[in-house]
């Protein structure tokens, strides 16, 4: 590592990484949502990217998004349908490993995502506010979310945020 400087770097995720990411959705479960071996290749058969997170060259994460009209079955994704319509760039889970967490990695991930969601005009996620994630939904309101609407009840409620982007053309 030169400088402190990391170099984070996408990729698809392969079979070879499913141990390491039900590991760490495991791990951050209560942010994310309970995963399986078959449902993550269920997951990685309809996203748009299903991808690993390098740093300096070694798994520190992974993210899964998709782009609108696939048949994922999640409720919060069929709520962005239901508003959005096909104008919208869905980022369905994302995991950070604590060892890398608040040294720029997940910046540099929203990133590159926020420049692929350009083309859909707007990213789409949800936020924990029961149980509480203050520090996702700081990070989200600094990088310009705004929340859309919520769902959920008194024992599991998101906040459904997006962040406008340029207009598609």
């Amino acid at each position: 590592m030169l400088g402190g400087v990391r170099t984070v770097r996408l990729r698809p995720l392969t079979d070879q990484d499913d141990a390491a990411v039900l590991a760490l959705n495991e791990v951050n479960v209560v942010q994310l949502a309970p995963l399986d071996v078959d449902r993550l290749h269920q997951l990685r058969a309809w996203a748009d990217r299903a991808d690993a997170v390098d740093v300096d060259g070694e798994f520190a994460g992974f993210v899964i998004t998709f782009h609108a009209g696939t048949p994922y079955d999640s409720e919060n994704y069929r709520w962005f349908t239901e508003q959005y319509g096909r104008e919208f760039y869905y980022l369905d889970r994302i995991a950070i490993d604590q060892r890398v967490r608040r040294g720029g990695v997940g910046t540099a991930v929203y990133d590159h995502l926020e420049a692929i969601a350009v083309k859909h005009r707007r990213m789409a996620l949800e936020v924990n506010l029961l149980p509480p994630n203050p520090t996702s939904l700081s990070f989200h309101n600094g990088r310009g979310y705004t929340e859309v609407g919520k769902l959920g009840d008194a024992d599991h409620l998101v906040t459904l945020m997006v962040k406008e982007l340029a207009p598609a053309h």
